[in-house]
């Protein structure tokens, strides 16, 4: 399909909740495709439709090469109490990550590309990406749960890039 310019840090769109998705059609798969395809080139293991300016909460994930999974309004429904640590980044700030501390499992609602509901239950480093994700969708940039002086460092260290 099409790599679509991705939204750079530290661009007020990355702050916003994203809608959700009321048509099931072929310009959701389109967009779906997209999202795969600029994620590939970007490279990410995953990105949403708000990383391309598209205000809609879809979200793609490829954490193993050819297993491509498209979520279409996922929420978090249970988190566990446990928690792990693990470097994340951004497609909208190449080139830092910092730890993040996250619950270990979750279980999420969602729907697929038919609007057909699904759930599932994560561990690990995929529970992280789908914590990871849906608080972009929320609006909440992945720096927001750094401290202060971390979330600081981060931006100054992506500044010193040249990217931002």
């Amino acid at each position: 399909m099409a790599i679509r310019p991705i939204v750079r840090f530290p661009d007020p769109r990355l702050r916003l909740a994203a809608q959700a998705v009321t048509s099931f059609d072929a310009d959701l798969r389109a967009l779906a495709q997209d999202l795969l395809d600029t994620m590939r080139a970007a490279p990410g293991l995953g990105i949403t439709a708000p990383h391309v300016g598209v205000p809609l909460r879809i979200v793609v994930l490829e954490l193993t090469p050819g297993e491509v999974a498209v979520y279409v309004n996922p929420v978090v429904l249970e988190a566990s109490t446990e928690t792990i640590r693990h470097a994340e980044g951004s497609v909208s700030m190449p080139g830092v990550t910092e730890e993040i501390e996250r619950p270990a499992r979750v279980k999420i609602a969602y729907c697929d590309l038919d609007g057909t509901p699904q759930t599932e239950e994560a561990e690990g480093f995929r529970a992280i990406c789908h914590q990871h994700e849906i608080d972009q969708l929320d609006g909440i940039f992945w720096i927001d749960r750094l401290s202060r002086l971390k979330r600081e460092r981060v931006v100054k260290r992506f500044g010193k890039l040249g990217r931002g």
